[in-house]
């Protein structure tokens, strides 16, 4: 959310849900802060602090107009756990290093390096939020030799520690995935006793 213009009057968010945010903002705003928070408590509000970043996703769609760095996308996206997979990118381009990280950035906005730095953290967070690994080893298990380096660039990035992000959205995923395994099962779909070949009416089959 943010907040220009002359006295702070034009207030703007992108989230789908991030109306909330723009709502208590406003009666905090306009009718105090203490009726603000009531808003909140009463209907189960988490103020989004964070902004969006630890919502945001790789887009999963390969840049394919150029053909040497569509490939080099489709080979980092099983390889980005390798010790210098850029370099050993460049090298199957069969470009000059220089060239090939020009082109890569112009077609993906990113130079190489952070986009090797993206998909690690997308792993990152597949891990996080599904298993109780330490981070010692999920850093390791997305090509992080230093933990410590890695959780640096995981807040970096996300804006929250990977113990943050686990506790956010590894709670939120083991949440929904027990109420899957609750959810009733619809009428339609219950069992229905199979008639007996002696029980079928004639020219049953025929």
């Amino acid at each position: 959310m943010v907040a220009s213009g002359e006295g702070q009057r034009l207030v703007m968010a992108g989230g789908g849900t991030s109306w909330l945010d723009i709502a208590l903002y406003l009666i905090a705003r306009h009718a105090g802060v203490d009726l603000a928070m009531q808003t909140a408590r009463l209907n189960l509000i988490d103020w989004h602090d964070v902004g969006q970043q630890p919502f945001a996703r790789l887009a999963s769609a390969r840049q394919t107009a150029d053909a040497i760095v569509a490939d080099a996308q489709a080979w980092l996206a099983t390889h980005y756990r390798e010790t210098s997979p850029v370099a050993r990118v460049v090298q199957a381009s069969g470009l000059p290093e220089r060239s090939f990280k020009r082109r890569f950035k112009q077609a993906t906005g990113m130079a190489p390096l952070e986009y090797v730095h993206a998909l690690r953290i997308e792993q990152a967070k597949e891990l996080l939020e599904s298993s109780e690994q330490p981070i010692e080893l999920v850093a390791e298990a997305v090509g992080y030799e230093d933990a410590g380096f890695f959780s640096r660039l995981f807040r970096r990035a996300v804006r929250l520690s990977p113990a943050q992000y686990r506790k956010r959205f590894g709670s939120l995923r083991a949440a929904l995935v027990d109420d899957r395994a609750v959810e009733p099962t619809p009428r339609d779909a219950r069992a229905r006793p199979t008639r007996r070949a002696a029980d079928r009416p004639r020219g049953a089959g025929r």
